[in-house]
């Protein structure tokens, strides 16, 4: 790396919390902030380059209307790491997808979209994430089997 790592610990705090909800812990793997999402996120957004440094923006940005919408839904002076569960959700729900956020959702949305793709990114890219959708990789095989007749027939092979 050739560049300093420019979030505050309470931005990837913030991080952390919206990963798990968009890759939790279950019974096969780790959430996302567990296999090091949060390091990946603050190094793209850092990186010295046109594309991440408009990520940089969008990050920040979202973090703080996850933070103020939290408030005003939930009140208190509530963070949206302070909600429980299903108001985190309630929350994601209405931005999760571009097209069908409502207008006064639609930046917010945008952001989610962002940190999807790149939660998504860290962790399918580490061995635990690989393992969660049963991903092999380059791993030597002790014998090959070639596919089945039918499957050959099927595609015209046989």
């Amino acid at each position: 790396r050739h560049w300093d790592l420019v979030l505050s610990e309470d931005e990837r705090a913030g991080l952390a919390v919206l990963c798990d909800v968009i890759i939790p812990a279950d019974e096969v793997s780790p959430a996302a902030s567990a296999v090091g999402a949060v390091d990946y996120i603050d190094e793209w957004v850092s990186a010295p380059y046109d594309g991440q440094r408009a990520d940089l923006v969008l990050v920040r940005g979202g973090l703080v209307w996850l933070d103020r919408e939290s408030d005003t839904r939930f009140g208190e002076g509530r963070r949206f790491r302070d909600l429980t569960d299903a108001e985190k959700t309630a929350i994601c729900d209405d931005i999760c997808w571009i097209r069908r956020a409502a207008p006064e959702h639609r930046m917010a949305a945008r952001f989610f979209a962002k940190m999807r793709d790149l939660t998504a990114t860290a962790f399918y890219t580490t061995h635990e994430g690989m393992a969660d959708i049963g991903y092999v990789g380059n791993t030597a095989l002790a014998r090959w089997e070639a596919p089945p007749a039918e499957v050959l027939r099927h595609l015209g092979l046989a």
